[in-house]
């Protein structure tokens, strides 16, 4: 098993500690980080010695919750509320996707994420083996599931839920268990009733999370206390969603006794600030979900309302936006931000225990920052200069599972000219 050492780097572990290694060095053998520690004197021992000179090494960043296929979309129509959006402009062309529309979407976010430090998503859709291929083919690391929207017949529903337990059973753990996967009602407003428990029991039989929009606007939860007589939190918790592990994304709006809720349950929490901001839907509670020890992660929402997939722009919004909304200055500290992409990401897909932080035992998804440049000195706090200093544009080098899916700025694992232009023809067979 070829054994690889990274030294002479600055370490960012994001451990428990919140260590940083000066002059240190992580190696890996296989998908496995054996040594994280100062470079050691003889490195002979292993078989590719790569010396970062002083560069950043930090755990993989991980994105929970988006939908890469969506692409395709990025700037089509942009600076509308959600709603209007959504059904006006977004679910027409998204109802003409094929798969060979999902493919290359999937590929073209695949790509940016890469470039940006991305090593694990989580893709919430529809034609979802084709992203699980792109994934397996590309390298990278993915929490999969196909999204169901229940506003159709009572055949349709079945048919999907079907579908997506298929997905989820033929792909959970493949790639080398870079892929695993989720079952994922869309929202509580687009969802009946009787569709959700029908997946919270699917769920419950194969033993896997639930991933779900929830509380994004204030029309999605005036709706379902119309529709319903709760609001989504009450609403969800008496469907039993909870009683499953859950990742819900946005949780924008939330009284204190809902928080609580979540916190009881355990329940996992995306915050895609930049989405959030460019719809309007509001500013999710997150200092106060922290305080009450909830995981909150970072996720990007589709290229379609962000538009990139550039997480280290969540990551400095989800440190500094806070602080303005709340007069606070140490409502989201640069540690806890670069956590949130990071170990609570990791908490987010539901694999802390392999992902999150450079230890020894995790699994050796890496990425390295050229801090060889001006915005990176002087070198006062290498985890400020990460999170509030720091772009995606930066990252030289994306390892996932010890193999190099970029290095020193060349993708090794996708072609990116063809890519690009198969995106482009793919777009053009869309009626609008």
């Amino acid at each position: 098993m070829k054994q690889t050492i990274l030294t002479h780097a600055t370490v960012i572990t994001v451990n428990e500690q919140n260590e940083v290694i000066h002059d240190g060095a992580v190696a890996f053998a296989g998908s496995t980080i054996t040594y994280v520690g100062p470079t050691p004197e003889d490195v002979s021992g292993y078989d590719e010695v790569i010396d970062l000179k002083g560069n950043y090494v930090l755990p993989g960043l991980i994105n929970t919750h988006g939908h890469a296929g969506m692409s395709l979309l990025r700037g089509y129509s942009d600076d509308l509320p959600l709603q209007q959006w959504l059904e006006d402009k977004m679910w027409p062309l998204e109802a003409q996707f094929t798969g060979d529309h999902v493919k290359w979407g999937t590929y073209l976010s695949l790509i940016e994420m890469i470039r940006t430090g991305t090593t694990t998503f989580v893709d919430m859709y529809d034609h979802m083996d084709e992203v699980a291929k792109a994934v397996e083919a590309t390298g990278m690391r993915a929490r999969l599931c196909r999204g169901m929207i229940g506003l159709c017949s009572e055949e349709e529903r079945a048919a999907k839920l079907e579908e997506a337990t298929d997905f989820a059973k033929n792909w959970h753990n493949q790639a080398d268990g870079r892929i695993t996967t989720m079952l994922a009602p869309h929202a509580p407003y687009t969802c009946p009733p009787e569709f959700i428990m029908q997946i919270v029991e699917r769920a419950e039989e194969l033993a896997l999370p639930i991933h779900i929009h929830m509380s994004e606007t204030k029309w999605e939860v005036g709706q379902n206390e119309q529709d319903y007589g709760l609001r989504p939190v009450a609403h969800l918790e008496k469907l039993g969603v909870f009683r499953r592990p859950t990742l819900v994304a946005h949780a924008v709006h939330l009284t204190d006794e809902e928080i609580d809720v979540l916190a009881n349950y355990q329940v996992k929490v995306s915050h895609n600030v930049v989405s959030n901001l460019k719809l309007a839907s509001g500013v999710a509670p997150v200092p106060k979900m922290l305080a009450k020890g909830i995981s909150v992660s970072l996720g990007t929402d589709s290229t379609a309302s962000n538009n990139n997939l550039n997480l280290f722009e969540e990551l400095k919004l989800a440190a500094i936006l806070h602080k303005g909304v709340s007069y606070d200055p140490v409502a989201v500290p640069a540690e806890e931000a670069l956590r949130m992409a990071t170990r609570y990401g990791a908490d987010g897909v539901f694999q802390p225990d392999a992902l999150g932080s450079i230890e020894t035992g995790k699994q050796a998804d890496l990425i390295v920052l050229d801090s060889h440049q001006a915005h990176f000195h002087p070198a006062h706090n290498p985890v400020s200069h990460v999170v509030y200093a720091a772009n995606g544009r930066d990252v030289t080098d994306t390892i996932v599972a010890g193999r190099f899916l970029m290095r020193n700025r060349e993708l090794l694992t996708v072609d990116e000219e063809r890519v690009i232009f198969e995106a482009n023809r793919v777009f053009q067979t869309l009626k609008r």
